[in-house]
């Protein structure tokens, strides 16, 4: 587990980057991370920063409304994924859940969909903190002990003396 401090929305923007970094290159398709906190704890801001680390140039709007917003990018397809809105995890199918194993998936609010989340690679729990914000990242898949490890290394690298 790594637990790092965000005080501003500008830092949790930079751990979005650094995940996306971070991410091990070509180690296939179906990640899928859970991105876990309170309305307004920086679930989305740190979401824009990892696309943005990828390549994405336009606009990263929360799916709140549409549910899925997807993104082709030089690297593959990028799935952002908002559960709160969905009345049950039957629905996932009319979100093209099946879809989602051909690239990556970031899932805003998972516990709306338990069993879904069960095969969650990454879990990003953000909370309120004075200042800014927490978050704690928990791997839950052999790969993801890897892409934390990367992980860690560029943020202690980064870290001054």
């Amino acid at each position: 587990m790594i637990q790092i401090d965000l005080p501003t929305a500008e830092a949790t923007t930079e751990l979005g980057a650094q995940l996306a970094a971070s991410l091990p290159q070509n180690s296939g398709h179906g990640w899928t991370v859970l991105l876990k906190g309170e309305l307004g704890a920086g679930k989305s801001t740190l979401v824009r920063g990892f696309l943005k680390a990828l390549g994405h140039e336009g606009p990263v709007p929360s799916p709140t409304y549409t549910l899925v917003e997807p993104y082709e990018l030089d690297g593959g397809r990028v799935f952002h994924v908002d559960l709160y809105r969905i009345g049950g995890e039957d629905e996932l199918w009319f979100l093209g859940s099946d879809e989602f194993a051909t690239g990556l998936t970031l899932v805003e609010w998972p516990e709306r969909a338990p069993g879904f989340a069960a095969s969650g690679d990454l879990e990003i729990a953000l909370r309120y903190a004075t200042p800014g914000r927490h978050a704690a990242l928990v791997p839950r898949s052999a790969r993801a002990d890897v892409w934390l490890a990367a992980l860690g290394e560029a943020i202690a690298s980064e870290s001054p003396p």
